[in-house]
């Protein structure tokens, strides 16, 4: 879910400034593998890293690996552990210095996903909604994917910028900085809750304009593609337009000040698109609507520093989503939270987190669950109705070095699945980052 991006590179070529790049390794300052202070467990390779990335190319090798044990409660009851893990690989270029042309870069990433998650226990298998999820990291299936392999050209000193290619749709809308393990706490909300709106590690072939009209103001638009055949494990690497949908339109006005030296984020946006959806009521499933917009914002504040340090201190935080008409599974989203950066003299670099979050099923939804529960189907296995689930989360992220962190937390769930039958569940819950 989480990629870093990659480097830069300048001369008349690849193999060149390669070439070059090896001549002045020399003068690059090196990290050591496993050296604590390096941001990468492998180190700078002798000083290569660097040269690469001070050349034009920069590289990132990432690991995330969550780890969800059942405490009590939940659908089965059963104390069970499961873990998910991603790797992400990509790079990023310069392409000034590569091949010359003014603010362009071009950026690749390829995702890795892997393992199973406690929700498979924890909520109800007939719920037609399904709720938050304990693993972020785990979703998609277990496969290799193109996430992003896009090209951004800046024009007027970064005042306007145009993006294109394959595109998350949070690599650009809904973003927050997040190091807590259950979904809900994440970025990119409306692609959890909204139809038709892929997060990482999906991507769509996707345009996406932003202009700076001040220093601390932005707007956005983007058009993101949809295709179900995104979503299918085979097509991963997959590039094709045939069996496109419609179109997603997602908008967003932010406002990042600076006050104090405290460091925020203000953002609104709305989306739309043109694509038929199940519509939820007393009808069958069948029934589909065109109804699809929502709205939805992120704020991000630090509130305090330490000792005058503004890398250290409290930053409070709440993100918001509804989603119109029938054809919404999740009507109503809020989150509220606060995390700490640097809580400890003994520990600076430390960091930790507590959060809530709400998820409200739409009535429709029951209105299909009692029409669906009186056909024979339904009284022979009836559907559960649903209402709203509850989501907490407090963790504590020990950075070992730059490279490592390993950030248990425990997450309460309240009604999971919103399936208010279902026992709440306590989850303890471990994520380990690393960078190469």
């Amino acid at each position: 879910m989480i990629s870093r991006t990659f480097g830069r590179l300048r001369a008349g070529g690849a193999p060149l400034v390669i070439i070059g790049s090896f001549l002045i390794a020399g003068t690059a300052h090196a990290y050591s593998a496993f050296a604590p202070d390096s941001p990468y467990m492998f180190g700078d390779w002798g000083g290569e890293r660097t040269a690469l990335e001070d050349a034009g190319v920069a590289f990132s090798f990432d690991y995330v690996g969550e780890a969800a044990t059942i405490l009590d409660g939940g659908y089965r009851d059963s104390h069970v552990t499961k873990y998910a893990d991603q790797f992400a690989v990509g790079a990023n270029v310069d392409l000034d210095k590569l091949v010359g042309i003014p603010d362009a870069e071009f950026q690749i990433t390829m995702v890795n996903r892997n393992g199973h998650t406690a929700n498979d226990r924890l909520s109800d298998p007939d719920a037609t909604v399904g709720g938050s999820n304990v693993q972020e990291v785990q979703g998609r299936g277990p496969v290799t994917r193109l996430t992003q392999f896009w090209y951004r050209q800046r024009f007027f000193d970064d005042a306007l910028a145009i993006k294109l290619g394959r595109i998350p749709f949070g690599d650009d809308f809904a973003t927050i900085d997040s190091n807590f393990q259950n979904l809900a706490f994440g970025g990119a909300q409306p692609g959890n809750w909204g139809n038709n709106i892929y997060n990482w590690p999906i991507s769509q072939w996707a345009a996406v304009i932003r202009t700076n009209f001040a220093s601390d103001w932005y707007a956005q638009v983007g058009a993101f593609n949809i295709n179900d055949s995104n979503l299918e494990n085979d097509n991963g690497f997959d590039l094709r337009t045939s069996g496109t949908e419609g179109t997603l339109f997602p908008m967003e006005l932010g406002y990042t000040p600076t006050l104090n030296g405290m460091e925020g984020a203000y953002k609104l946006g709305f989306y739309t698109q043109n694509v038929e959806n199940r519509a939820y009521g007393d009808g069958p499933a069948t029934e589909t609507s065109d109804t699809n917009t929502g709205l939805y914002y992120v704020v991000q504040q630090q509130v305090t520093t330490r000792g005058g340090n503004p890398d250290r201190g409290l930053t409070l935080f709440s993100m918001g989503n509804a989603n119109h008409g029938d054809t919404a599974g999740i009507d109503r989203y809020l989150s509220v939270g606060a995390t700490y950066e640097g809580p400890f003299d003994a520990r600076p670099q430390d960091d930790a987190g507590i959060g809530l979050a709400y998820l409200h099923v739409n009535d429709d939804v029951n209105d299909y669950v009692d029409y669906y529960n009186a056909t024979p189907a339904g009284l022979s296995s009836p559907l559960p109705r649903q209402g709203h689930e509850y989501d907490a989360e407090i963790y504590y992220s020990f950075n070992l070095t730059n490279y490592l962190a390993l950030r248990p937390n425990l997450q309460y769930v309240v009604n999971p699945s919103a399936v208010d039958s279902v026992d709440n569940a306590w989850v303890a819950g471990t994520t380990i980052q690393a960078s190469f």
